[in-house]
């Protein structure tokens, strides 16, 4: 479960490691903060959402821990060569190349946590698990600031990326697969639904349906945040990269941390009386998380912005390990798999590959008006929207979801 986490934490190293850069990189390619939320965003997420679903049958079928090692060394290796790129395309097909190895990752991991850990223990355990997010982000921004800001971009990205080759090695030799079914004590049936099988029993279930489209609403605001809160603090505050990078590192590394993990430990408190009550509790975080955001945007410092920041940094992250874990115990234990590998797309469709383009495009609509203000005011907007969308979504999945369990465990 360890090796599981670090494995994540360098998936998030790699994948976010850019957003700390965009500013050095948009300066030397000369490029829109549409492109850069493209280059953030749509470039990486096509690929990683797409193809996570036919890894995923493999990984119903196949041994999850070698898949993750193979994974790990193409998205490693790619983010390396990022840093050989001679122009913004180069860039953006190497950070395709990202997304295809990272694509490899979650949905292995989310079926052996599954086999690790039991129903209700499963959402403590995937909050556990996404700790190697708000740590993967925490190293990008700590180390991306000091890197670029002494030896450049493009060696940020040969730092980060190499290490995971080696990693890749540990998780092959060392990591054991669990037998499916092993932390319910259910029997394996060993049959391979194929893959329209899975996505017409995931649609009868209305909750994942709302649980789904709201998790996507989530991760809209998050990625459009962690990809252009950097350049929003650097032109509207003109605070330092370095300074910047050790703020940000902190913040959502240890408040990230505590939203993960924590959200996953209410989640399974609150769902001892009834699986709905986690459901209200992360549509009720949501709206919280709005208001808090939208303080930070007109806060009048960069360290007033920083720390209100902390708030919707902590609740914000709430909804991930209860989406993730409520989705395995939604199915049968050979669409685990490809379950997770859905969600993800969904996930990461409305959140990665429209969250930072659209907030970047908001942005150059509204720089004719605003000027430097434009990411502050794109942001706002954004967030004050789309998170009381997402937790009407997350009321609606908790009308269904108890009736849905009660389905999956029959």
């Amino acid at each position: 479960m360890v090796i599981l986490a670090i494995v994540y934490m360098f998936n998030f190293v790699d994948r976010q490691i850019l957003a700390i850069l965009l500013p050095a990189i948009r300066d030397e390619f000369l490029v829109s903060d549409t492109i850069l939320g493209l280059l953030a965003g749509t470039a990486f997420a096509l690929f990683y959402a797409t193809l996570g679903v036919p890894i995923a049958l493999l990984a119903d079928r196949w041994n999850r821990r070698n898949l993750i090692a193979i994974a790990l060394a193409i998205w490693s290796g790619m983010t390396a060569l990022s840093g050989l790129a001679a122009n913004i395309w180069q860039l953006a097909l190497a950070r395709v190349g990202v997304g295809i190895g990272e694509a490899g990752c979650s949905p292995p991991a989310h079926s052996m946590i599954s086999d690790l850990y039991p129903p209700k223990q499963r959402s403590t355990a995937m909050g556990f698990y996404t700790l190697g997010i708000s740590a993967g982000i925490m190293l990008a921004y700590l180390a991306g600031g000091w890197v670029v800001e002494n030896l450049g971009w493009r060696e940020a990205f040969f730092i980060v990326g190499l290490p995971g080759l080696f990693l890749a090695v540990v998780v092959r030799t060392t990591v054991p697969e669990p037998p499916r079914g092993s932390s319910e004590n259910r029997a394996d049936s060993g049959d391979h639904p194929p893959l329209l099988s899975v996505f017409r029993f995931l649609l009868a279930r209305r909750s994942f349906i709302h649980m789904a489209t709201a998790a996507g609403l989530s991760a809209f605001s998050g990625y459009a945040v962690i990809s252009f809160f950097p350049s929003f603090i650097i032109r509207s505050y003109d605070m330092q990269i370095v300074s910047l990078g050790i703020w940000l590192g902190l913040i959502l590394g240890i408040a990230g941390g505590a939203g993960f993990f924590g959200g996953g430990y209410l989640a399974d408190f609150f769902a001892r009386v009834r699986q709905r009550n986690a459901m209200w509790f992360i549509a009720i975080t949501q709206i919280l998380a709005a208001i808090a955001s939208v303080a930070v945007y007109l806060a009048p410092t960069a360290q007033a912005a920083l720390l209100i920041f902390i708030l919707p940094v902590v609740i914000s992250n709430f909804y991930l390990a209860p989406v993730l874990a409520q989705t395995q115990s939604l199915v049968p234990l050979r669409m685990r798999g490809v379950a997770s590998a859905i969600v993800l797309l969904i996930i990461n469709l409305i959140g990665l590959a429209m969250g930072p383009p659209l907030v970047g495009a908001l942005s150059d609509y509204l720089q004719p008006m605003v000027g430097n203000e434009s990411l502050r005011y794109s942001l706002m907007i954004s967030v004050a929207i789309v998170l009381p969308w997402a937790a009407l979504h997350y009321t609606l999945a908790g009308r269904s979801i108890e009736g849905d369990l009660a389905r999956a465990r029959e």
